[in-house]
């Protein structure tokens, strides 16, 4: 009896498909209709504002709320890294890089970014732990559901989300950079203002996407 032979690892199961394309093959830089690499330059410079995250962190730990060029430069990697995201988003819709793994990592980098921070400086004492964690809840549990449900249905981000996203980034931004010593209290006002329009911002947009999801459900059925 003659054996049948093993399946090219590399290739698919069903021959009538053919192999399946390597994500990794495709345009990097340039424009183009073709596919887009997964390892695309916007793609790049996402996983580098990932990586950022855990070196801002650690230097923000080891100035251990002195004050000095270690917070400084935890505060400036932070920036450097929120304001890339406007970058890899650009590119990638202008020269066409869009990939599904775009789509996954660049919601991870701004939690990673965000989250990191906030835990940091609530282990400085600088932000109240419930602050952080309510975001936190919000922000990882919005990010599993939309994971879940992405097969059926992709509800885009509303106005609220994307305010929010920003009202973060600088509230956690200023609360990074440690001007309080010389603006006064003041500074600290602002700061804790912005963060309480982050919060309110982060659980009123985190409704608003459950209730379009919601009504989204209704219409189809």
């Amino acid at each position: 009896m003659a054996l049948s032979p093993e399946p090219d690892p590399g290739s698919d199961p069903d021959p009538a498909r053919g192999p399946r394309p390597n994500p990794m093959r495709g345009r990097v830089t340039s424009r183009g209709e073709s596919p887009a690499s997964w390892g695309n330059i916007a793609n790049i410079i996402t996983v580098i504002r990932i990586l950022l995250a855990p070196v801002f962190i650690w230097l923000l730990l080891a100035d251990a709320a002195h004050d000095g060029w270690l917070r400084w430069v935890a505060a400036a990697l932070f920036i450097v890294a929120i304001l890339t995201d406007s970058v890899d988003g650009i590119l990638a819709r202008d020269r066409n890089l869009v990939t599904d793994a775009g789509k996954i990592l660049d919601p991870i980098a701004d939690k990673v970014l965000v989250g990191g921070a906030l835990v940091a400086l609530s282990i400085l004492g600088e932000v109240w732990w419930w602050v952080t964690i309510v975001i936190l809840v919000r922000e990882v549990g919005i990010t599993v559901f939309r994971f879940v449900v992405i097969r059926d249905m992709v509800i885009p981000a509303g106005i609220l989300g994307k305010i929010k996203t920003w009202v973060q980034s600088i509230a956690i931004a200023l609360a990074l950079v440690p001007l309080d010593r010389l603006v006064g209290v003041g500074y600290l006002w602002l700061v804790w203002i912005l963060l309480g329009a982050a919060l309110v911002l982060t659980v009123v947009s985190g409704a608003e996407y459950l209730w379009q999801y919601a009504r989204v459900v209704r219409a189809r059925r």
